[in-house]
């Protein structure tokens, strides 16, 4: 089957603490380099005439804001930690614009949270101005988002399950520190894919850049990008001219188009 063109928007490739993080003064989170500065990671998925945003990030507001984003026609969520999932109410302005509920896409695990934390949303008795939310539970089955069919992948964040996703040519990946080779099929194939690489010292639940080089090597993805970076990975451009042909640095703003 034919997968539309789409276009692929990083919204923030930063780690839980964005960099500059709070009360640092190392070199990166000093630097002046725009590439340097991390909102809390993010992507959008867009067609003609879709438009997918995976996870909202503590900054989601600010990822539309600077973007210009009007439209979202649907929101898929990774996993429940609070960097991912923290800037949901701010879809009540989609609402307000489209005069519908935003379309959610969750595992248990994540819907689980979401119910919990944002319990005003899906209360039999809502005030005025909540969120408006249609909260679709999804599996490792593919689903379809209006034209666009999706892929989720299984991934572990040491014992939590993940979820990463497959668009067609393309697949994003945050938030893992190992992949089953029954879900490594699936990302086989891929133009391009997007993965985690924390910091270059060994983590107890994210990928190394070492790690993150490795893994897409070994899936033979032709061009890889990496995100949810920490300050102490080090200076954009210094890491990215260490790293081998084919793959870089994710930065915000980063637009791919496949």
């Amino acid at each position: 089957m034919s997968y539309p063109p789409i276009k692929i928007t990083f919204l923030g490739t930063g780690t839980s603490s964005g960099v500059p993080m709070i009360g640092c003064d190392c070199e990166v989170c000093t630097s002046s380099n725009p590439k340097d500065k991390r909102l809390r990671s993010s992507i959008m998925v867009q067609t003609k005439d879709t438009t997918i945003v995976v996870d909202t990030t503590p900054d989601f507001r600010y990822q539309m804001l600077r973007l210009g984003v009007k439209k979202v026609d649907a929101i898929i969520f990774t996993h429940p930690h609070k960097d991912h999932i923290a800037g949901l109410d701010d879809v009540r302005a989609f609402n307000f614009h489209t005069r519908k509920p935003m379309e959610v896409y969750a595992n248990y695990l994540t819907e689980e949270a979401l119910r919990r934390d944002y319990y005003y949303a899906f209360s039999d008795t809502k005030y005025p101005g909540v969120p408006e939310i249609n909260l679709n539970t999804i599996t490792t089955e593919a689903f379809t988002v209006n034209e666009l069919m999706v892929q989720p992948i299984l991934v572990w964040h040491l014992k939590m399950p993940v979820l990463g996703f497959r668009f067609g040519p393309f697949t994003y990946i945050t938030d893992a520190n190992r992949i089953d080779e029954k879900e490594k099929e699936k990302i086989r194939g891929s133009k391009a894919m997007v993965v985690n690489a924390l910091r270059k010292e060994p983590h107890i639940s994210h990928y190394t850049l070492d790690e993150a080089v490795a893994l897409v090597q070994d899936l033979g993805v032709p061009e890889g990008y990496f995100t949810h970076i920490s300050h102490q990975l080090g200076l954009h451009d210094a890491v990215e001219n260490e790293l081998p042909e084919g793959i870089h640095l994710g930065y915000d703003g980063l637009v791919l188009d496949l």
